[in-house]
């Protein structure tokens, strides 16, 4: 393989393991932001039980 030739595949390397790890930082960004997500759900949650703990004891199906 000639220098020209290696160079270029060396580079197209480097291009595709730099947007790789760029495609891993906003998929680990967006899990993030969908656990804060959950967090403040589960509050909401909590918040609710504490006012009103009977919500969601029981409820009613119909087959």
């Amino acid at each position: 393989m000639d220098i020209a030739g290696l160079s270029m595949a060396m580079a197209q390397n480097n291009t595709m393991s730099k947007v790789s790890t760029a495609v891993l930082a906003k998929t680990l960004d967006n899990a993030e932001i969908a656990g804060e997500g959950i967090v403040k759900l589960m509050d909401a949650a909590a918040m609710e039980r504490s006012v009103n703990p009977a919500v969601g004891e029981g409820f009613d199906v119909r087959v």
